[in-house]
């Protein structure tokens, strides 16, 4: 039996986030009967249960800020070691997801080695280049990133980009990595056309299907908003642009309404957020197009959702979205002109050509990210344990 202890997410079940969402995809989906999954959850409470067949071992946090993930992740690591020992387990993988940890991990490491016990680890994406990060912090995240490449035993990559930055940048720590990308499904929302929560919703913001350009994804900058809203208000589009996000009235938001002025555009909505999946996925299938202009990170979640739902995609040319989608979507750049110049040219495309791309960026959900694919690679990964 491999024992696999999974770290770092809030746990299971999931209910909103990609970690959350990859370990209940990981762990429900399991066919082999010679894995056994332990995944810690922040709770408030330090109880111990089991949930899908799953063994959730919960972890209290007092409320101390910003350094709240961090000490949830020493407690979970502490709470892991102490079960394993307990138990006198063997066979054991202790995956940490993201790099919170870097400076107390060598500690860790060399009690884990001394019971044979292997620490994968999942760089997520280039978090020390999150602009909602000081610079003292960004500075510890890239610390802390290089402390967890030198002491993890494998580095399992969503993205053959942050693959080639752990290689390149880490060289002389010799990182052995894997790559082993994100999941979707390319399986219809459970809502209908004619769904009153949709049309309700519809109704409620002033939008129509099929009459929209979408954007789903956390407000920061660094994932292009002012580029994307300038270059939509440039367009002589007469469709809407509707944005899906987390939006909070703070300095982002208020130097975004003064360069762009959006709220002279009436085609330009921020609409919230939206965390019913069934309601999400059905507003994606519902949109004209979608835009992503996410340049930070490895394989993007809601990137592989909007391939899977809708049909015209259209995205910032970085590495990270064209290692996804390749020839299934189309691509701006950040040059003046370049996405009002690509908004005119979708505003236009026939419906076979619509189609085309559609059945383009369904190939690539099912031929390299689907969720049965993404868990048969980790199984077959935990269970040579031999890296």
């Amino acid at each position: 039996m491999k024992h696999i202890f999974i770290m770092g997410s809030k746990g299971i079940p999931a209910r909103y986030g990609g970690f959350e969402t990859f370990v209940d995809q990981l762990t429900a989906r399991k066919k082999s009967s010679d894995i056994k999954y332990y995944v810690s959850c922040l709770a408030d409470n330090n109880e111990e249960q089991v949930y899908n067949g799953v063994h959730l071992i919960n972890i209290k946090v007092p409320n101390i800020g910003s350094a709240k993930a961090l000490l949830y992740d020493l407690l979970s690591l502490r709470r892991i070691f102490d079960y394993i020992q307990k138990n006198q387990l063997r066979d054991c993988v202790v995956y940490i997801l993201a790099c919170r940890i870097g400076p107390f991990i060598g500690y860790y490491k060399e009690k884990l080695s001394k019971l044979e016990i292997k620490v994968y680890v999942n760089p997520d994406g280039h978090e020390w280049k999150r602009s909602k990060w000081s610079k003292p912090i960004r500075l510890y995240w890239k610390f802390s990133e290089r402390l967890m490449v030198k002491n993890a035993d494998l580095l399992i990559c969503d993205s053959k980009g942050i693959e080639k930055y752990i290689l390149n940048d880490y060289s002389e720590y010799n990182p052995k990595t894997e790559f082993i990308a994100y999941g979707s499904d390319c399986i219809p929302s459970k809502l209908s056309d004619t769904d009153s929560q949709l049309n309700n919703w519809f109704n409620k913001h002033k939008i129509s299907a099929n009459e929209f350009y979408l954007i789903v994804g956390r407000f920061v900058p660094e994932n292009n908003y002012e580029l994307m809203i300038t270059e939509f208000m440039k367009s002589k589009s007469n469709k809407d642009l509707v944005i899906i996000s987390n939006v909070e009235k703070n300095k982002f938001y208020d130097q975004l309404l003064r360069v762009t002025n959006f709220k002279k555009d009436p085609r330009v909505k921020f609409v919230g957020t939206v965390y019913d999946q069934s309601l999400l996925k059905k507003i994606r299938e519902q949109a004209y197009g979608y835009f992503h202009g996410h340049e930070v990170g490895g394989t993007n979640p809601s990137l592989l959702e909007a391939l899977s739902s809708t049909r015209i995609n259209i995205l910032l040319d970085v590495v990270f979205n064209k290692e996804v989608a390749e020839d299934a979507a189309l691509y701006f750049t950040k040059q003046s002109g370049s996405l009002s110049d690509i908004i005119k040219k979708a505003d236009n495309l026939t419906e076979n050509e619509i189609n085309h791309f559609a059945a383009k960026a369904r190939q690539r959900i099912d031929g390299f990210y689907s969720w049965d694919i993404i868990v048969r690679k980790y199984e077959h990964l935990f269970l040579s344990l031999n890296k």
